[in-house]
C-alpha cells in the first residue's frame, strides 16, 4: 500500500521588542547573558504579582498577522495553558488559543512543484519559557529548551527568556513533503525578517518550528495519528527530521504497526527521531481565561496604524524586481531573500551609469556573495558600498576594463575599501582602446612571428586566435578586445591579399 504524508506546522517566533511580554525586565540574549539576570517577582511568578502586557509585541503580533493577510479579530482573549515544568515557575504560561489574535490567512511558497498556498490557522501572542540545564553526571551538563523524560541527576533554570514576547504561527496540515516544509520555513523567516519583529536567528533559538506529521493510505480523506517533533531550530535539521519521520511511520504502517500520538525530538548525531513523551492534547494543557489581563480589544485606527507602516514584502518585492529590472524569477528571488541584500541591490542599480540590473544582480550573487560567505559576514558590513560596485559595474559595462580585470579590481576593493576607478588608475588596469596603439602591438606580433604568419597565408586561419593571446599578452591584457579584434583582421586581410598580389605577379 503506498502512504502520503499530511503535515501542518507551528513556528514560534521571539518577538524583538525591548522588554517582556508583561513584564519591564529586559530582553537579553540568552546565549550570551548570565543565568537570571533579567528577571523580576513577575517573570518569576510571585505570588500577588500583576502582568500588563506590552504594547509593542502586540504590535509587532499585528504586523506578522497582516503580512500574513490574516483577518485580524477584535476582540482576542489571554488563557493560562497549565502544565507542571520547571521552565516556568507559575506553573502556566500566559498564551491564546481559543481566541487569539488573528486567524485565517496564507502565505504562498515556490517549490520544484510550482507556487503553493499555505493557510494560516492562526496567529496568536504568548510568552516563552526559560531554558533549563540538565545535570547528568559531575563535571557534565547538557543544555536544551525542553526535554521531558530526562533523567539527570538534577536541572538548573535560567529564567531570562522566561516571558520574552513570543507569536506563534499555526498552519493548517496543507503540507505533503519535506521540501514544502522548508520552503515554507525560510518564506516565513524572510517575512519576519522584512517587518523588523524577529532576527532570524534561529541558532539561537529565536525561530523554533515544530512539524506535525501524519502518514494515510494515498486516496485516503481521513488524517492518521498525529507526531509533533519539538524545536527545532535549523533549516537542514527541519528538512531531515520531517523526512526520517515520513519514512518512520510509513514503514511502521506497512510492518502493520500502530502510530501513536506523541511528542518527539530530533537526535542530530543519530539522525533520528526520539520519544519524549506520549499522548499530548489540548485538554492536557487545561486552557482557560486569564484572570488578571483584560480582554484585547483592537480598534480600527490601531490596525491601520499598523497596516500603512509595513515594508514592501519579499513576495511583492520580488515580482517588483521581475518587472522592473527584468530580472529571471531565480534571481529576483536570491536578492530579495533578506531585505538587506534587496537594499543593496536596489542602491547599486539607482547608483549605475551605463551597467545594467541584470549585470549588477550577477555581481551581487556571484563575486560579491562568494567572498562575504568566505569571511562570514553579512552585506551590511561589505567593506564595498553599493555605489563603489556600480562604479566597477559601470568601467565593465563602458569597455574600460575587462571581465578578469574587474574580478581582480573587486578583490582589492574588498582589501582596501578603495574605489574601483582609482585602483585602476592606480594600477594601469584601464583598456586601451587607441587604435592607433593596438595597430602597433599587432604589427609587433605579427612581424616576430613569421612562421606562425605563413602558417596562416597557407590557409591554417585558426592561428588568428593564437595571435590574439600573442597582442594580449604583450598589452598586459589591456587591449581593447573588440578594437583588437578589428585591427588583426585588419592586418591579417591586408597580408593575405599582398600574397595574392605576389603570386598574380609571377
Amino acid at each position: 500500500m503506498l502512504y502520503e504524508p499530511v503535515i501542518g506546522l507551528e513556528v514560534h517566533a521571539e518577538l524583538e521588542t525591548k522588554s517582556k511580554m508583561f513584564c519591564p525586565c529586559p530582553v537579553v540574549d540568552a546565549t550570551r547573558a548570565e543565568p537570571n539576570v533579567a528577571v523580576c517577582p513577575v517573570c518569576a511568578g510571585m505570588p500577588g504579582v500583576l502582568p500588563v502586557l506590552n504594547r509593542k509585541a502586540v504590535e509587532y503580533g499585528l504586523r506578522v498577522a497582516l503580512a500574513l493577510k490574516c483577518e485580524v479579530m477584535p476582540v482576542s482573549i489571554f488563557a493560562r495553558k497549565n502544565y507542571f515544568y520547571p521552565d516556568l515557575p507559575k506553573g502556566y504560561q500566559i498564551s491564546q488559543y481559543e481566541q487569539p489574535l488573528a486567524r485565517q490567512g496564507h502565505l504562498d511558497i515556490l517549490t520544484s512543484q510550482g507556487e503553493r498556498t499555505i493557510r494560516i490557522r492562526r496567529v496568536h501572542l504568548e510568552e516563552d519559557t526559560g531554558k533549563l540545564t540538565h545535570i547528568s553526571s559531575p563535571g557534565q551538563a547538557q543544555t536544551s529548551m525542553e526535554q521531558e523524560g530526562d533523567k539527570s541527576a538534577y536541572s538548573l533554570v535560567d529564567l531570562n527568556r522566561a516571558g520574552v514576547p513570543l507569536v506563534e504561527i499555526v498552519t493548517e496540515p496543507d503540507f505533503h513533503s519535506a521540501e514544502e516544509v522548508r520552503a515554507y520555513a525560510v518564506a516565513l523567516r524572510s517575512l519576519l525578517r522584512y517587518l523588523g519583529v524577529n532576527s532570524g536567528d534561529m541558532q539561537k533559538g529565536v525561530l523554533r518550528i515544530e512539524p506535525n506529521i501524519s502518514v494515510r493510505p494515498v486516496g485516503s480523506p481521513e488524517l492518521g495519528t498525529r507526531v509533533e517533533i519539538k524545536n527545532l531550530n535549523s533549516f537542514r535539521v527541519l528538512e531531515r527530521a520531517v523526512t526520517f519521520e515520513i519514512q518512520r511511520q510509513t514503514e511502521a504502517l506497512q510492518r502493520g504497526e500502530r502510530i501513536f500520538q506523541e511528542t518527539r525530538g530530533w537526535d542530530d548525531e543519530q539522525e533520528i527521531t526520539i520519544l519524549q513523551r506520549r499522548k499530548e492534547t489540548e485538554d492536557d494543557y487545561r486552557y482557560f481565561p486569564e484572570p488578571d489581563l483584560p480582554p484585547l480589544v483592537i480598534d480600527s485606527q490601531w490596525l491601520h496604524q499598523v497596516q500603512s507602516g509595513l515594508p514592501e514584502l519579499p513576495a511583492e518585492r520580488l515580482q517588483r524586481f521581475q518587472g522592473q529590472y527584468g530580472l529571471s524569477a531565480y534571481d529576483a528571488g536570491v536578492l530579495t531573500a533578506e531585505m538587506a541584500v534587496a537594499d543593496y541591490y536596489e542602491r547599486a542599480v539607482q547608483s549605475a551609469l551605463t551597467a545594467s540590473p541584470k549585470m549588477i544582480a550577477n555581481w551581487v550573487t556571484g563575486e560579491l556573495f562568494g567572498w562575504l560567505n568566505q569571511v562570514a559576514l553579512s552585506i551590511d558590513h561589505s567593506p564595498v558600498s553599493p555605489q563603489s560596485l556600480a562604479e566597477l559595474a559601470d568601467l565593465l559595462a563602458q569597455g574600460e576594463i575587462n571581465q578578469n580585470t574587474a574580478k581582480a579590481i573587486l578583490t582589492e576593493m574588498l582589501a582596501s575599501g578603495k574605489p574601483a576607478g582609482w585602483i585602476a588608475d592606480q594600477r594601469g588596469l584601464r583598456l586601451v582602446s587607441d587604435a592607433r596603439v593596438i595597430a602597433g602591438w599587432v604589427s609587433q606580433v605579427l612581424h616576430e612571428h613569421p612562421e606562425q604568419v605563413n602558417s596562416y597565408l597557407a590557409g591554417k586561419e585558426t592561428i588568428s586566435g593564437w595571435f590574439f593571446g600573442q597582442v594580449m599578452r604583450l598589452a598586459k591584457n589591456q587591449a581593447d578586445p573588440e578594437v583588437l579584434r578589428e585591427e588583426l583582421e585588419r592586418q591579417l586581410h591586408k597580408l593575405k591579399g599582398e600574397k595574392i598580389c605576389e603570386i598574380c605577379h609571377r
